[in-house]
Formats: C-alpha cells, sequence, structure tokens
C-alpha cells in the first residue's frame, strides 16, 4: 500500500496485490487510518490488485461509508477486467463512485 497526497483536499491510497480475507485481516486497519487520518477525500487506486473478494469490498464500503459522515468522498480507479467485474456483480458502483481512471476520479470531487 502506498499513498501520496496530491494537495491539501485529496490523498491517493494504491493497493496491490489480492484482496481476499487473509491480505484484508492485516491491510484493514492502516487502510481505515490513513484514509481517515488527513480529513481528505480519498482516491483509491486498484490498478495492482489482481483479486477482490467480499472482505475487500466490505473494507471498502466501510471506509467509504466512515468518509461520507464527514462529508467527504471515497472514489474507486483503475480497476482490471477482473476486479472490474467483480465490483459490477455486486454493484459497488451504487455505493461507491468506481471509475476507469485517477483523472475521471478527480473530476468527482469538488472543487
Amino acid at each position: 500500500m502506498e499513498t501520496r497526497d496530491i494537495n491539501d483536499n485529496v490523498r491517493i491510497i494504491r493497493l496491490d496485490g489480492r484482496l481476499g480475507s487473509p491480505e484484508v485481516d492485516k491491510l484493514e486497519s492502516p487502510f481505515s487510518a490513513l484514509a481517515a487520518s488527513a480529513g481528505k477525500d480519498v482516491l483509491v487506486d486498484l490498478a495492482g490488485v489482481s483479486f477482490i473478494g467480499s472482505m475487500g469490498i466490505r473494507m471498502l464500503i466501510s471506509t467509504a461509508r466512515a468518509k461520507q459522515h464527514k462529508g467527504l468522498k471515497l472514489v474507486l480507479f483503475g480497476a482490471h477486467e477482473l476486479v472490474q467485474e467483480v465490483l459490477d456483480q455486486v454493484s459497488l458502483g451504487d455505493i461507491i463512485p468506481v471509475v476507469k481512471d485517477e483523472q475521471a476520479a478527480l473530476a468527482l470531487l469538488p472543487g
């Protein structure tokens, strides 16, 4: 997991590898802390994710809801075809914005 702040209002978190149950058990606390810590909108780069399971989806939803309660956004982008298929099957885009690339994700943010 890597992070970078684009500006005072936006943080990008890049996830890599698998987001199955064992990986999410290790990743969820640091991911949630990075997403919540700065009071910024968060873009999650999924380009390096090769698999996402139910626990990974749950982690993203719970983080997105926490951001929403603070009036902030979480946007997903860059998912490879197989990961995107899973996101589509569970209609994750109805809960969290899911877009093709970083530019499209940035376009969804205010200002």
